[in-house]
């Protein structure tokens, strides 16, 4: 039930508004990540910039984490719970299947810890493996 979800966001620092509660819902139930069009097509009449501004406020709380996977469009996905607002910890691989064109995280495999060089900062990391998915093999 959608009110169930409501805890779930306060504990993020997220004010759990009706559209807030019905986009978290729709990303629990997903398998893959998803676009913001994928969100919009799923809220057939809610606003582009309210689902925008929903998802950037849910990122910025640790709830999703964004996913670049060379398609050109940024998909976005549920966070390991310990995620947090000051530190996102899905250092983890991501999927792209070139059959069904879905992203999976694949959080069992980690991302190995890189050697920068001295006075080089890491602000994002991101590593995807593309093939072909087991539904589609």
């Amino acid at each position: 039930m959608i009110k169930d979800l409501e805890p779930l966001l306060t504990e993020k620092g997220i004010n759990p508004t009706a559209m807030r509660l019905l986009v978290f819902d729709f990303l629990l139930k997903q398998e893959a990540a998803v676009s913001l069009a994928d969100i919009e097509k799923q809220m057939e009449h809610s606003d582009r910039i309210t689902l925008y501004r929903t998802i950037k406020t849910f990122e910025e709380k640790g709830l999703v984490h964004r996913i670049q996977d060379g398609t050109g469009a940024t998909k976005y996905a549920l966070c390991n719970a310990d995620c947090s607002t000051s530190e996102h910890h899905d250092v983890h691989v991501h999927f792209y299947c070139a059959s069904c064109k879905e992203t999976f995280c694949l959080p069992d495999s980690k991302i190995p810890e890189i050697k920068l060089p001295d006075k080089f900062k890491l602000k994002e990391m991101n590593l995807v493996v593309k093939g072909i998915c087991e539904k589609c093999a």
